[in-house]
């Protein structure tokens, strides 16, 4: 009765945070303690659950990003990038997927927030495609969803860890990022052969016509001039130093709250305004989602859930399934609250034998999260109300259709490349 009660009231977070603007940890932490109360679980053993650690290590990552943003470092990086591709429009449309990365795999869940207002400008002024700008935008960000001090790597590394398997941090962040470049080179292949043929852009008069011009002859992606400041190579060097401490195996979390506080002590009046862009949203949905996954762990009700995907018989299809259902459910809602259910649900189906342990939860990983190019999905939202497009209900519907190729697509791809190999 407990099983089926934790499990009802589940689906019903998931489902209200999907049709309703409440964000789904708040609800999980409701869920937490009402479960947890007819469980039998102690409010000790609650509030224990609340995974601290996680909680310092994204407000202080984003806290510190938010003052990168808010003192104009975060400006003079992407505008010095793309002084360095020197006008040719291919190359800044593989840039944005790289500073994506960067700033996600720094912590930075804004990654697509804070460079789609530079991006989808450009991607209109030089004749980029939007779809293809937006995604690879996505992509690039997502290619890093799992690197270690990242709220998708913390949150997977955590359920990984409390199920004793050996899953390798670098693994869990390489097998992802080398998809997500493979998809952005395929769709790079479709929507940007145009790109290489040169650095001109197509005016409304035609490629050589009066009026055309070239990116040498304008404002690097038409962005104010960005001074290097002392305060802004302060912020540089404090990012620098958060991955040599990260390297070090120094608590990030406590470092990045470190640097970010020097910064605001240096500059308390510019920075004021730093905390609103910490991820508190982030914070809600992860801190909240493990808290009951700490409740559901201790009633018994994640062990049931492991049978229920063992009594699927063949591993290799049962693990094709998941995959499939992880995507689908994911485009449409959060993907740490779908990673949350689907890993307890592999752990069955790994005592099954047949699966490589590693390759399946890689996987699962991988397709939780590469469906955020969805409208459906925050960043699929931004590049949507950023695109410079005439009709955006037109351009609406290629994201759906793109969106669905990669629902059906990536799970496929995941399952073939990834869990079939390492499962022979």
């Amino acid at each position: 009765m407990v099983h089926s009660i934790s499990l009802v009231v589940l689906a019903l977070v998931f489902l209200l945070a999907t049709i309703l603007p409440i964000n789904m940890g708040i609800l999980a932490f409701v869920a937490t303690f009402l479960v947890g109360t007819i469980s039998g679980v102690t409010v000790d053993d609650m509030v224990g659950g609340f995974p601290g650690d996680v909680f310092i290590l994204v407000v202080g990552i984003t806290l510190l990003f938010g003052a990168a943003k808010v003192n104009g470092t975060i400006d003079l990086v992407v505008a010095a990038s793309l002084r360095l591709v020197r006008g040719r429009r291919w190359a800044i449309v593989w840039l944005m997927f790289v500073l994506a990365a960067v700033l996600m795999a720094l912590g930075s869940v804004l990654a697509v927030g804070m460079l789609a207002p530079i991006a989808m400008p450009i991607a209109a002024r030089y004749r980029i495609n939007p779809l293809l700008m937006g995604m690879m935008l996505s992509h690039g960000a997502l290619s890093a969803a799992f690197a270690p001090i990242t709220v998708y790597g913390v949150f997977a590394s955590s359920l990984v860890g409390e199920a004793a398997l050996d899953v390798s941090p670098f693994v869990l962040f390489a097998v992802p990022f080398g998809l997500n470049v493979a998809i952005a080179a395929v769709l790079f292949v479709v929507l940007g052969r145009d790109l290489l043929r040169g650095s001109e852009v197509v005016t409304a008069g035609g490629p050589g016509a009066a009026g055309a011009d070239t990116f040498a002859h304008r404002p690097v992606a038409a962005l104010p001039q960005v001074e290097v400041t002392p305060l802004r190579v302060l912020t540089l060097l404090g990012m620098c130093g958060l991955l040599v401490a990260g390297s070090l195996g120094v608590d990030v979390g406590l470092v990045a709250f470190a640097i970010a506080t020097a910064l605001l002590l240096v500059a308390p009046t510019l920075h004021e305004k730093s905390t609103d862009h910490v991820a508190w949203s982030a914070v809600l949905l992860v801190c909240g989602m493990l808290s009951y996954m700490e409740v559901l762990e201790r009633n018994g009700t994640l062990d049931v859930l492991g049978e229920a995907a063992a009594a699927l018989g063949s591993p290799l299809l049962a693990a094709l399934l998941l995959c499939l259902a992880v995507g689908v459910v994911s485009a449409f809602g959060s993907s740490i609250g779908t990673l949350g259910i689907a890993l307890p649900l592999a752990l069955p189906l790994l005592e099954l034998g047949g699966l490589g342990a590693a390759g399946f939860i890689v996987a699962l990983c991988f397709c939780s999260t590469v469906v955020d190019v969805s409208p459906f999905s925050t960043n699929g939202i931004i590049v949507l109300a950023q695109a410079q497009v005439d009709d955006r209900r037109a351009f609406q519907r290629r994201m759906l259709a793109y969106s669905g190729l990669v629902v059906v697509g990536a799970p496929l791809l995941a399952w073939a490349a990834v869990v079939l190999p390492t499962s022979l």
